[in-house]
């Protein structure tokens, strides 16, 4: 039996007074993540949420995250921790550049290959990842270029930088994890783009040292099990859309003649 559902539908307003309960401070930390979370999470109404494909995605993630604490707990860190920190950050940062370049070439080619009136029906629906692109480009050039100088204008550019940090670091977590809202044009999307992603990010991985003096075969097995477990993942998924769905790329673009 399929455990298709619908997304829930946006709930104007704290529920039951819930936001208002909690305490200012609370609010004011949380608020980065939410701001995060309402621009990069999908949001089409209509959309296709299954719960095993995304029960799967979790797992795949809290797995991978438990044996990256297992690699660096076995062996010996080549750099402190604070350079371990900094590492993933900026693998984070890198994901979040290439998919600044992978995301609008794939939702190109995507929308010119469909069959009218595909690509019109699909240009209605770039508005979320369009906002979700924006955003994340917005926040690199406030990064790069404003924050820096944030300092000069005194307490008020401090709070700034304290709200701007965890909201670029959380943009750029979910952005990666959702494919820039890539589903609220079609679910077919994400799945063809993550795999692009990472294996983009395992060549730039390639000549990078890695974080522990752990045995070759470690280090290849690290290396390689990310782009492979999130490949298979894909292809998976794929699977299920076709079979529990009747979804398909070809479907998608208007190209199945059955």
């Amino acid at each position: 039996m399929s455990s298709y559902r619908r997304p829930p539908a946006p709930v104007p307003g704290p529920a039951s007074g819930t936001e208002e309960r909690r305490p200012g401070w609370v609010r004011v930390v949380r608020a980065p993540f939410v701001l995060a979370a309402r621009i990069h999470r999908p949001t089409r109404p209509d959309r296709i949420v299954d719960d095993s494909i995304r029960l799967a995605q979790i797992a795949r993630t809290a797995i991978g995250l438990l044996a990256g604490l297992w690699l660096v707990l076995a062996y010996p860190l080549r750099e402190g921790a604070g350079g371990v920190v900094d590492d993933k950050f900026t693998e984070v940062l890198v994901s979040a550049g290439l998919l600044l370049v992978i995301g609008p070439l794939g939702l190109a080619a995507f929308v010119f290959s469909a069959r009218p009136p595909g690509p019109v029906f699909y240009r209605g629906r770039l508005r979320g990842p369009a906002t979700a692109i924006g955003s994340l480009f917005a926040t690199v050039l406030v990064m790069s270029f404003g924050l820096p100088y944030a300092s000069m204008i005194g307490p008020l550019g401090a709070l700034a930088g304290l709200f701007l940090f965890p909201f670029a670091l959380a943009s750029a977590v979910l952005c990666v994890h959702h494919a820039f809202r890539t589903a609220d044009v079609h679910e077919v999307l994400p799945p063809l783009l993550s795999p692009v992603l990472v294996w983009c990010l395992f060549l730039v991985q390639l000549f990078d040292d890695a974080p522990v003096d752990a045995p070759l075969a470690v280090r290849v097995l690290f290396l390689v099990a990310p782009p492979l477990s999130v490949t298979a993942l894909s292809v998976w998924e794929l699977r299920r859309l076709r079979t529990s769905y009747g979804i398909t790329l070809r479907r998608a673009l208007g190209r199945d003649n059955g």
